[in-house]
């Protein structure tokens, strides 16, 4: 089903995703993308999916490998190990396969099971209603709401405690920036930052070690004493992970979702007085403007078929989840918000074995923030130029001006 297109056509579309212009706004070019076929082979040769139906497949397809390292060394990082930011994102669970992965996320799925995350809705509640207690007059949304309630769910989760979050912000964004691009640039930086990162949280752990306390870097630790438990590299690295995970892609559905609600009143005003709609319009927020675009990069251990795709052994293929989020096939008036759309899920959190881990929690965050914020400031507007998160990966905002007037 591969389509066999001019790979220059494809080239400069990929090129245009590649601009700012193209990051800030990359629909109409997933669309280009689209209209060559559900599945193109970039110059490179790499498959690039954009059809819903074939990513859906893919990402839940367990056989693709992930094989971080050849990627790694391919982009001329041969010593990658001895990168910090490398070292701690490449050997994380989200990018190992196999047995490997299964065992790490055993011991960390408990944390996020359907009870415990219920049970966090009056908490959740409480910290939106205090954030909500801040936003007065013209604010940025990201930095006094979108960030901090994540980072106050996940760091309360983990145990950080409160007046260590706020520095996770630029650490955090600096160090996953390797999502995107791998230039010494941004590697430095991001090393800067995971270091930072590294350190911190093993020198939480230690404490937690010799002062157990109920959050879940102390089960963690202890979760090290047992055979399949963790040792200290892994502790921190899933530590990282949580945290990283926990807020950046939560904050960019809440920037994401607000945005596109201010651009639809209509849709807005539903929200504002509909208590029924929060679910399903948190789904339909995700689709619209999700705030992760691309899966990460599979290569094929062996001749495979998915999806009546065709892969070689060998082959590298990468899913356009913010592509497939869009597909006319799929989704009637794709580009319409349509909160109480009832079609296929959104592909936003993954799927299969990788399927995102905090997922419920992101979802309750934003059932229970949309309506609240809504209803609690009927004139919200916006008060200015969003500025945008560069890359592509993560797509969000890092500055949203509102006015609460």
């Amino acid at each position: 089903m591969t389509t066999r297109v001019d790979s220059d056509a494809v080239g400069e579309v990929l090129a245009a995703l590649g601009t700012d212009e193209g990051r800030a706004d990359p629909y109409p070019h997933y669309a280009r993308l689209r209209a060559l076929g559900p599945v193109v082979t970039a110059p490179d040769g790499v498959l690039v999916i954009t059809g819903y139906r074939q990513c859906s497949a893919f990402v839940r397809d367990q056989r693709p490998l992930k094989q971080s390292e050849q990627l790694l060394l391919a982009a001329g990082y041969h010593d990658w190990r001895e990168r910090p930011s490398l070292r701690l994102m490449f050997t994380s669970m989200v990018m190992l396969d196999g047995p490997a992965h299964t065992r790490l996320r055993r011991l960390v799925s408990s944390a996020f099971t359907a009870r415990r995350v219920a049970n966090l809705r009056p908490a959740v509640e409480r910290i939106v209603g205090e954030l909500c207690e801040r936003l007065d007059g013209t604010t940025d949304f990201v930095t006094e709401f979108a960030f901090p309630l994540p980072a106050t769910v996940i760091g309360e989760l983990l145990g950080v405690p409160r007046a260590d979050r706020p520095m996770f912000q630029t650490l955090v964004r600096d160090w996953t920036m390797v999502l995107d691009e791998l230039s010494p640039a941004v590697v430095d930086r991001a090393d800067s930052a995971a270091v930072t990162i590294r350190d911190y949280l093993a020198d939480l752990a230690e404490t937690r070690h010799a002062e157990p306390a109920d959050d879940l870097i102390s089960a963690l630790v202890a979760a090290g004493d047992g055979e399949e438990g963790l040792d200290a590299e892994e502790l921190v690295s899933m530590a990282a992970l949580l945290l990283s995970a926990g807020f950046e892609t939560t904050t960019g559905l809440l920037a994401n979702g607000l945005f596109a609600l201010l651009e639809e009143p209509a849709q807005a005003a539903r929200l504002r007085t509909e208590q029924a709609l929060a679910a399903p319009a948190v789904e339909e927020l995700l689709r619209y403007d999700s705030p992760v675009h691309l899966a990460s990069t599979r290569i094929m251990p062996t001749d495979l078929t998915i999806a009546d795709i065709g892969f070689a052994e060998g082959q590298r293929a990468v899913a356009l989840l913010g592509a497939a989020n869009r597909d006319p096939e799929v989704f009637r008036e794709p580009d319409r918000l349509v909160l109480d759309r009832a079609e296929e899920p959104p592909l936003s959190f993954g799927g299969g074995a990788h399927y995102c881990l905090g997922a419920p929690l992101a979802r309750l965050e934003a059932q229970v923030a949309f309506p609240l914020l809504l209803s609690r400031f009927p004139r919200l507007s916006l008060a200015g130029d969003p500025v945008f998160r560069p890359g592509l990966s993560l797509h969000t905002y890092t500055s949203l001006p509102i006015s609460t007037n």
